[in-house]
């Protein structure tokens, strides 16, 4: 039985674009040679094998070498590139943008560089934090270049180099933190990690703008604990703030009472409200319980007494007329 492994490499970049053909005008420039020097020694035995005037198929020959050499020397840029030129394999100096000319067989371009923002997502895959739960953290990261020398000539593949040193910072401050702090503090996290990568792109000619954490994967059982513990901690926020409600509400009732016990036309006031949204409810009767109403006698809350002193007045009145 034969056992195939596949080792699968993740891209380091999830969603890259295509990179453009690079152009090698040293081949081209090596075969306009040979045909040039063809060219010329056709023309010297011309005679001999029958061919037109030497000296005019030398010039043509000539010519059309030194406009195809010509040619691929005059390079354009746009605004947000520049073009690193080498001279015999140096550095020669930064070009761009517009038009400029490269010495033919001697310069050549070793790479264009954008300098507009670059936005690039890459992820940390199935990384541990600290309490030992495995999440995959996406991310995006914005950088651009602003030393295109730099970039070029001390970093092999500085979009590479980026999206790398950005990983590994991800996961590091994954794994420095539990899942509480991380989904909770994500900013301060995301700063921590774009000051990070900062510094070691800074040597490079390379700017880390901002980090921004896109998405955050959890496994599903540990999805349904954590749902349990927001639940509960939520009930837990609504009981304190009945329990911090109840207390509010008891200090401003023993504050009124103090203000019922030394004015009583206010008192009184209160007893006949009381009274009058029983009535408004339509209640021709309000039950009290014994205890309260034998505790509140003296006080009248109810307005009992009031109206016992009211039927005694009318039966009074009634008797007086009979």
């Amino acid at each position: 039985m034969d056992l195939k492994k596949t080792n699968r490499v993740e891209p380091l970049v999830k969603n890259a674009r295509p990179a453009g053909k690079k152009r090698d005008y040293i081949r081209i420039k090596l075969l306009i040679l040979l045909f040039s020097i063809a060219g010329i020694i056709a023309g010297i035995k011309a005679p001999s094998i029958g061919l037109p005037d030497p000296a005019v198929l030398t010039a043509v020959s000539v010519l059309a070498a030194a406009a195809v050499l010509v040619v691929p020397s005059v390079r354009k840029t746009d605004e947000w590139e520049r073009a690193i030129v080498l001279r015999f394999g140096r550095f020669h100096r930064v070009k761009g943008p517009g038009l400029f000319l490269l010495l033919p067989l001697a310069d050549r371009v070793a790479q264009v560089v954008d300098l507009r923002i670059r936005v690039t997502d890459f992820s940390a895959q199935e990384t541990l934090t600290m309490d030992s739960v495995t999440v995959t953290v996406d991310a995006v990261c914005f950088w651009l270049v602003w030393d295109p020398q730099k970039a070029v000539l001390e970093v092999e593949d500085y979009e590479d180099a980026v999206v790398l040193s950005s990983k590994t910072a991800l996961r590091n401050s994954v794994s420095g933190h539990d899942l509480g702090t991380f989904l909770e503090h994500g900013e301060i996290i995301q700063k921590r990690i774009q000051e990070e990568v900062d510094r070691k792109t800074t040597e490079w000619g390379i700017t880390i703008q901002h980090i921004e954490i896109t998405d955050v994967q959890i496994p599903g059982a540990l999805q349904d604990s954590l749902s349990r513990i927001a639940q509960a901690e939520r009930e837990k926020k609504g009981r304190i703030f009945l329990a911090e409600a109840e207390i509010e509400i008891a200090k401003k009732l023993e504050e009124a009472v103090l203000i019922y016990a030394k004015n009583e036309p206010a008192m009184k006031l209160k007893v006949l409200s009381i009274l009058n949204e029983g009535l408004k409810a339509g209640n021709s009767m309000i039950l009290v319980p014994n205890s309260m109403a034998e505790e509140l006698k003296t006080k009248d809350v109810f307005g009992l007494e009031a109206l016992n002193e009211l039927r005694l007045h009318r039966k009074k009145e009634t008797g007086e007329g009979k």
